[in-house]
């Protein structure tokens, strides 16, 4: 079907790269002038070590300065070097909060340069600010920036003396994962790879720069241990319920150089707090390689065998919305996908998913259990990356909206 779910290849992280704006109408009534400075850096301006010009405009308190992992309270605007305004609260009426590490480089290293209360103006390079990046705006950026308030955040762990490379006292998969137990665990509760599992974890580059770390979010994170990277997936293997573990994950079980994403080899430190056990794994039919001969074909193609009936009244309609527990196949007995694996119905309308769905489960009614055997036609029509040739399902309609 069209939602099926497919594993995901990626972990959950807060993007560190572009600030939290959106880009308003140039000249729109109410913009903030520009200021007379605008369209290049001026000789009483300060210049940092990364290219990054301020100037302090108000100075605040002198005390109380941002640290790279705190959130902010700020009231900004926004220019391009030619005058144009591309944003501002001060425009909306309402100041923003942010952490200061998920913004762009110049904003994250030019806060901090101020101390609560103080206002600055900054021209920030292309390079500190979103490099390129289509639709953002472009070239050297202007902001005058009032500091108002400051919440302290969590320092980050520190990095390992050990990111660069695995130590002499790790070990080494066969797929070329390193990794080192810094805690034991409990030593007979592992997870597997369709389990989920509750994690803190921290994660760098191997030139120690903190790219994510829940620890510092103060929330843990919860996920299918097959749908993040494949590191993760074979790593998070290697350690027991309360443990803590290192990995030294190679870039083709990380990102694979995907763009915007930490490319290279990543490390992590990761404690497993819980696990939680997938479902029982549905059986593969025995009949998934083809149609028996007591199935029922329809004039499309569609195959059909009724495994049990519910006793509902209604048959759906393409139009209605369907609640259904399924689990899915490819002739060779391989599982795809399956919402009994996921331990949560599936509810979608019935006109939105492959036709063999839309036909197939117009033919049942509420609390039947059917087999369905849809060919490629009526699939996924050998489109890249949905699952090929003949599709297997068992469904289970539960409701029909």
């Amino acid at each position: 079907m069209e939602s099926s779910l497919r594993a995901l290849r990626r972990l959950f992280t807060l993007t560190t790269v572009g600030l939290f704006m959106t880009t308003s109408a140039h000249g729109a009534p109410g913009d903030i002038p520009a200021p007379t400075d605008v369209s290049a850096v001026p000789a009483d301006a300060k210049i940092t070590a990364s290219g990054l010009a301020y100037r302090i405009v108000r100075t605040g308190d002198g005390v109380n300065r941002p640290n790279a992992y705190d959130e902010v309270k700020c009231h900004y605007t926004g220019w391009t070097t030619d005058g144009k305004m591309f944003d501002s609260s001060v425009k909306r009426g309402t100041p923003t909060s942010f952490p200061l590490d998920r913004v762009i480089a110049g904003w994250t290293e030019g806060l901090q340069l101020m101390t609560k209360g103080g206002k600055a103006r900054f021209w920030i390079p292309e390079k500190l600010a979103y490099q390129g990046r289509p639709g953002a705006p472009a070239g050297m950026l202007v902001f005058d920036v009032e500091l108002i308030d400051i919440k302290g955040g969590t320092k980050p762990p520190p990095a390992p003396s050990d990111v660069a490379a695995p130590g002499a006292d790790a070990k080494k998969t066969n797929s070329g994962i390193g990794y080192k137990i810094l805690e034991k665990g409990d030593g007979k509760t592992f997870a597997k790879s369709a389990d989920r599992v509750e994690v803190h974890y921290t994660g760098w580059t191997t030139d120690g720069k903190m790219f994510d770390s829940s620890v510092v979010r103060g929330q843990t994170a919860t996920f299918g241990l097959n749908q993040v990277i494949a590191g993760w997936t074979e790593g998070m293997q290697l350690v027991s319920k309360g443990g803590k573990i290192r990995l030294w994950i190679p870039e083709n079980l990380a990102y694979e150089g995907k763009p915007n994403r930490p490319a290279g080899m990543l490390v992590f430190d990761v404690q497993l707090i819980d696990v939680e056990r997938a479902p029982e794994q549905p059986k593969v039919p025995a009949d998934v390689a083809a149609a028996p001969a007591d199935a029922t074909r329809t004039a499309s193609g569609l195959a059909y065998k009724v495994l049990e009936r519910g006793g509902g009244q209604t048959h759906p309609k393409a139009s209605n919305r369907v609640t259904v527990h399924y689990t899915g196949w490819t002739t060779d007995g391989k599982m795809f996908d399956s919402s009994v694996m996921r331990g949560q119905p599936a509810t979608f309308g019935l006109g939105q998913v492959i036709a063999g769905w839309t036909e197939g489960v117009q033919l049942m009614k509420v609390g039947d259990k059917f087999r369905f055997w849809i060919p490629q036609d009526l699939a996924y029509k050998g489109q890249a990356g949905p699952p090929a040739g003949t599709l297997v399902f068992d469904v289970h309609l539960l409701g029909i909206q």
